[in-house]
């Protein structure tokens, strides 16, 4: 299991906790001051690509040593996990509510909103986290409703993130000043923040899912729609046997795979399970 199964989940999935998507965690001053600057400030995010880019330009031993500090760093405040669908429905079921807002990192890098990040909480309507939200009244948090959310019922939520798993985005959960989870994303590796420093700029800034996608090769036929949706490069095609398979090393364990998979031949095993990958998060 990742660590923070273990510093906040007592030895179980720490996502599916309830007490740490409780608002009683938000009664923490440097927790809700985070969250403002967070979502009022989406210009350090910018900054944040520059710096990323500046720092592949510098020596190896430098940047994986920036990188372990920004790591360590981003797991006490803004850290993230993938988590499959069917443990998102998990989280859907025993939170109160659950709101849409604009996502910041499509608005950095594409300048447009786009409807991918959801507010949870234990408490209705959004709980301490929404009017947080609310309370900034920014104009990158415009959208349908004049207060920039959009609460949604369970069955709505899960609907729209199997349209999200159709588009290719990655479900991940993320905390603001760890352990609580305030936030679940879709992501991508063109316009993700989090995933682009985590994939294309080998800075972890999550955590892979607890579990590894797996080929059943008497199934798969080799349509290579897998491949089409991986947004970590994790599945290969052999032009001699024509199927797909899963470099258990890249795998972060999203099943997003599975959704465009006529044949059903796509599963996901218990990372720990798997010795190749039981130890890489």
């Amino acid at each position: 299991m990742c660590e923070f199964c273990l510093k906040h989940g007592e030895g179980k999935k720490w996502y599916l906790q309830a007490r740490n998507y409780s608002d009683e965690l938000l009664s923490d001053i440097r927790r809700r001051r985070m969250i403002e600057e967070f979502f009022s400030n989406p210009g350090r995010l910018t900054r944040g690509i520059e710096q990323l880019n500046r720092l592949d330009k510098t020596p190896k031993f430098i940047k994986g040593m920036i990188g372990r500090i920004i790591t360590s760093r981003q797991k006490k405040t803004h850290f993230g996990q993938v988590v499959p669908i069917e443990e998102i429905e998990q989280i859907f079921g025993f939170v109160s509510s659950i709101v849409r807002v604009a996502c910041i990192c499509r608005q950095v890098t594409l300048n447009k909103e786009k409807r991918y990040c959801y507010g949870v909480s234990m408490s209705t309507n959004g709980g301490q986290f929404a009017k947080i939200v609310q309370g900034l009244d920014k104009s990158f948090l415009s959208g349908p409703d004049t207060s920039g959310l959009e609460t949604l019922s369970k069955e709505e939520a899960i609907s729209a993130f199997r349209d999200h798993e159709r588009e290719g985005l990655c479900h991940t959960v993320w905390t603001f000043q760890s352990p609580f989870i305030g936030g679940v994303c879709n992501c991508d590796r063109s316009d993700c923040l989090a995933m682009r420093c985590t994939v294309t700029h080998s800075i972890p800034v999550m955590f892979r899912a607890e579990y590894i996608a797996e080929v059943d090769p008497d199934v798969c036929f080799g349509c290579r729609e897998c491949m089409r949706v991986c947004q970590f490069g994790a599945i290969v095609y052999s032009a001699s046997t024509r199927k797909v398979a899963i470099d258990q090393k890249r795998c972060y364990g999203c099943g997003i795979c599975r959704s465009v998979c006529k044949k059903k031949a796509i599963r996901l095993n218990d990372r720990n399970r798997v010795p190749a990958a039981a130890n890489i998060w």
